[in-house]
C-alpha cells in the first residue's frame, strides 16, 4: 500500500528534484530548444512560402507556354493559308498564261492555215487559167470549120484534162 499512498518525505524529495531539474532546464535548455523550434517553424514557413511562389511561377510559365503554343499554332495556320493562297495564285497565273499562249498558237495556226489556203487557191486559179489558155490555144490552132467537129474536139480535150 505504500505505492498508492506515498510517504511525505518521498513526496518532498521528488518535488525538490523535479523543481531543481525544472529550473536547470529552464535556465539552460528551454531557450535553445525554443529557439531551434522557432527557427524550424520559420524555415518551414519560408519553405512553404517559397513553394507557393514557385507553384505560382510554374502556373504562370505554364500559361505563357500555352499562349506561346497557341500563337505558334495560329502563325503556322496563317503561314499554311498564305502558302495555299500563293500556290493557288501561281497555278491560276500559269493557267491564264497557258490559255493566252494556246489562244495565240491557235490564232497563229489559223492564220497560217488561211495563208496556205489562199496560196493553194491562187495556185489552183493559176493552173486553171493556164489550162484554159492551153485549151484555147489548141482550139484556135485547129481549123474550126465544122461545129460538130468543134464540139467533139472540146469534149475530147475535156476528157484529156480530167485524165491528167
Amino acid at each position: 500500500m505504500n505505492l498508492l499512498t506515498p510517504d511525505l518525505g518521498l513526496f518532498t524529495w521528488n518535488l525538490l528534484a523535479f523543481l531543481i531539474v525544472f529550473f536547470i532546464l529552464k535556465k539552460f535548455a528551454w531557450k535553445p530548444i525554443l529557439g531551434s523550434l522557432k527557427e524550424r517553424e520559420t524555415g518551414i514557413a519560408d519553405s512553404l512560402a517559397t513553394a507557393e511562389k514557385i507553384k505560382a511561377e510554374m502556373a504562370q510559365l505554364k500559361n505563357e507556354n500555352e499562349e506561346l503554343l497557341a500563337k505558334a499554332r495560329e502563325e503556322r495556320a496563317q503561314m499554311l493559308k498564305e502558302a495555299r493562297d500563293i500556290k493557288d495564285k501561281i497555278i491560276n497565273e500559269a493557267k491564264e498564261q497557258a490559255k493566252i499562249e494556246s489562244s495565240k498558237i491557235i490564232t497563229d495556226a489559223q492564220a497560217v492555215i488561211e495563208q496556205q489556203k489562199m496560196a493553194a487557191l491562187t495556185e489552183v486559179k493559176n493552173q486553171v487559167g493556164s489550162l484554159v489558155i492551153e485549151v484555147s490555144e489548141k482550139i484556135l490552132r485547129r481549123e474550126l470549120a465544122n461545129k460538130s467537129e468543134q464540139e467533139n474536139y472540146i469534149t475530147q480535150l475535156t476528157n484529156e484534162v480530167k485524165l491528167n
